[in-house]
Order: C-alpha cells, then structure tokens, then sequence
C-alpha cells in the first residue's frame, strides 16, 4: 500500500510535458528557427537555441532538412520549443566576440576580425614560395619545392572556406 501511494505522490511531481521526435521540414538560420513535424502537427518557430536574447545569438547547431530532432517545450509552454538535440547536423555556427567559427560540408571557417586562416595560409604560401636565399654562389633564383608548397597551398584551399 505505501509503496502504491509513493508511486502515486512521484506521479504528482512529475511534469507533464514530453520531448517529441520530430523531423526537420525547413530551417530558418537567420532567425534560428525550424519547423518541425511530429507526424500529426506541424511545429512553426521551433527554436534552434533555448535562448534567444535581443544580441546576436552565439552558438547554433543548424540540423539538416529531413533529419530526426529531438524537440522539448519550454517551461511546459509547448507554444516555446526548441530544439534540444539533433541525428545529423548540417552547419555548425560559434560566435565569441570578434572570432567566428563555422564547420559544414565545405570545410570550416576560422575568422577574427576581418582575418581568416585561410587568407593567412595562402598568404603565407605565397610568401615562401616568393623566398631568396643568398648563398657562397650568390642568391638563389626559384625554390625547388616549389611544386611541393603548390600541393600544399591547394590543400588548404580545399580544407579551408572563405567567409
């Protein structure tokens, strides 16, 4: 008998709202909001953050078109969800003061200011590839590697994105 009223009593405190499975139909990045189906409704302004202030947002995990989320109400307003994980993340945004941060399928930018590791590296290559030596026979007219830091410049062209 007691152990039927604990029951009852863990039932009373416990909060009636549920996360839902949900797939993603269409993502707004600039507002950082998805719209959601859960098979019967269709969820408009879910949140891809839980917070959402006035500033500009900091961190959003933007989840592909078609993929599961898992989406929870907040405060048990289900008027105020969000999004609170995702199956298969198509871009991935981080913002912390000057320096930005962003990774999708073309490759990643790293940004402070107006500088990227992009634009650093390429200036870079190109600068050694631009390198003279002097040596006991006078200084030297072309590097020999030079086929090599091409191979390495195209790499990071490649790995890295421009913003």
């Amino acid at each position: 008998m007691t152990e039927e009223i604990a029951k009852k009593i863990k039932l009373l405190g416990k909060q009636d709202t549920d996360t839902t499975i949900m797939t993603v139909k269409t993502v707004d990045k600039q507002e950082g909001t998805c719209t959601c189906d859960d098979g019967q409704i269709l969820h408009t302004d879910v949140r891809l953050s839980a917070i959402i202030d006035e500033k500009l947002q900091k961190y959003y995990l933007f989840p592909k078109v078609g993929s599961t989320v898992l989406v929870t109400p907040i405060d048990a307003d289900y008027s105020m969800q969000f999004v609170s994980a995702i199956s298969e993340p198509e871009e991935m945004v981080l913002h912390i003061g000057e320096v930005i941060f962003e990774i999708n399928k073309d490759g990643f930018l790293l940004q402070k200011n107006n500088e990227t590791l992009k634009a650093l590296m390429i200036d870079l290559i190109k600068e050694i590839k631009a390198m003279k030596f002097t040596t006991n026979a006078g200084p030297t007219i072309a590097l020999v590697n030079t086929p090599q830091l091409s191979a390495i410049e195209n790499r990071f062209e490649q790995f890295l994105k421009e913003n």
